[in-house]
């Protein structure tokens, strides 16, 4: 795939309303751990090559394990993550896949019962953002560097 039109050099100012988004969510209350699992979620859900390769080295430099990293995936098959994250990673498909059926009250009554509705306004502008740096990456093929 040929790299497309690089969108920070040639629309620099809705990259930077973009960034802004990214920038508010660093300034947020949201773990680390949640920012990459959600991160992570999302890309693997839209196939966004450029920004799973990006979230997941982020994860480990941030300590995630890469056993947990490899069954993102299978997040429901696995004892690796708790309810927490387990509700988190149901509410990142939901809005992810918004088009199917919208976020479900059973999903949303979930989330609520581990966070707070400040917590979950960042959860869903996390989710938000991904989604949109996702289809930025693939619609202009951002490229994943081999190390």
């Amino acid at each position: 795939m040929k790299q497309r039109v690089n969108i920070e050099q040639t629309f620099p100012k809705g990259y930077k309303a973009m960034f802004g988004l990214e920038l508010a969510l660093q300034g947020g209350n949201l773990s680390k751990s949640h920012k990459n699992l959600i991160k992570i979620r999302a890309s693997q859900i839209n196939g966004c090559a450029y920004c799973i390769d990006m979230h997941t080295k982020e994860a480990l430099k941030a300590g995630e394990s890469q056993q947990r990293l490899f069954l993102v995936s299978a997040w429901s098959e696995t004892t690796l993550f708790n309810e927490e994250e387990k509700a988190i990673f149901s509410l990142v498909e939901a809005v992810t896949l918004i088009h199917r059926a919208g976020v479900s009250d059973e999903i949303y009554e979930e989330v609520s019962r581990f966070f707070d509705a400040d917590y979950i306004a960042e959860l869903i502008m996390a989710i938000i953002t991904i989604n949109g740096w996702n289809r930025l990456a693939i619609a202009t093929h951002l490229q994943v560097i081999a190390d």
